[in-house]
């Protein structure tokens, strides 16, 4: 019953948190700011789940925090990135031409909505398990070091991606400096880095292994969806990005191939 209790606040809340997102952004005429909500909405989930569960209080706090630095950088560094820009392109050819509310709602904020409370079950199974047995601390561990590879890498990334923009002498120029040599998306791969150590962490059975989906959809949109290959469409054609791929990791970061392009 614990559970039921702990998902259904976690939804009650993510839809809060998009719910007024869509209202702000019907305001501005813009939608992208639910780039901002999505890492909030986490935050806000691995909140509640930690104050409404009656399991492990020690683990939810864990989980919460690494959640809130996690998200909270996230909406920042989205905030920045689209703050006094016109609406994402993205979303301009997904909800094509038609701007009224029921399409935005249906095709962006219930999208969003879903997609936050699913990924996030295992942050809400969690919330109702109790300590993490001995022998699967080695486990809590490595997810603890996977998450932080992740962070760094994405918001490492991210840096190093504004301050190449900013200088006007790179402006067409690739970045493939930092990390962006090792991976054409160091930004995408550490935040799939992130939640597969959340996901290690919450690891305290048998049980756990059912959520396994969660980070694995979070994945798919890193990659596929609304991510890397995206990315990638929009910046096929680009002078020197043939080259930048043939000598670059796709996603996993390997050290940058030489002696070609």
């Amino acid at each position: 019953m614990n559970f039921l209790l702990v998902t259904v606040c976690s939804l009650a809340i993510v839809s809060v948190v998009h719910g007024t997102t869509f209202l702000i952004g019907r305001r501005i005429g813009r939608y992208h700011v639910v780039d901002v909500a999505w890492g909030v909405g986490f935050v806000a989930v691995a909140v509640v789940a930690a104050l409404a569960g009656t399991g492990d209080p020690s683990r939810g706090l864990l989980l919460a925090l690494l959640v809130a630095v996690w998200g909270l950088r996230l909406a920042w560094h989205m905030y920045g990135k689209s703050a006094g820009k016109g609406e994402d392109p993205r979303y301009v050819a997904l909800l094509r031409g038609d701007f009224s509310a029921g399409n935005v709602l249906r095709k962006i904020f219930l999208t969003q909505i879903a997609a936050t409370w699913f990924i996030s079950l295992p942050l809400q199974l969690s919330a109702t398990k109790g300590p993490t047995p001995a022998v699967l601390l080695p486990v809590l561990v490595v997810g603890a070091v996977v998450w932080l590879v992740g962070v760094v890498f994405e918001a490492v990334g991210d840096l190093q991606l504004r301050r190449f923009k900013a200088d006007p002498a790179n402006k067409g120029v690739i970045m493939d400096r930092g990390l962006w040599a090792w991976t054409r998306h160091p930004n995408y791969f550490g935040d799939a880095a992130v939640w597969w150590g959340l996901w290690l962490i919450t690891v305290t059975g048998a049980e756990a292994l059912s959520t396994v989906l969660s980070p694995m959809l979070m994945t798919y949109f890193l990659v596929y969806a609304t991510g890397a290959r995206l990315t990638e469409k929009y910046m096929a054609g680009r002078p020197g990005y043939s080259e930048y791929c043939s000598r670059t990791s796709f996603f996993v970061p390997l050290p940058p191939r030489l002696g070609t392009g």
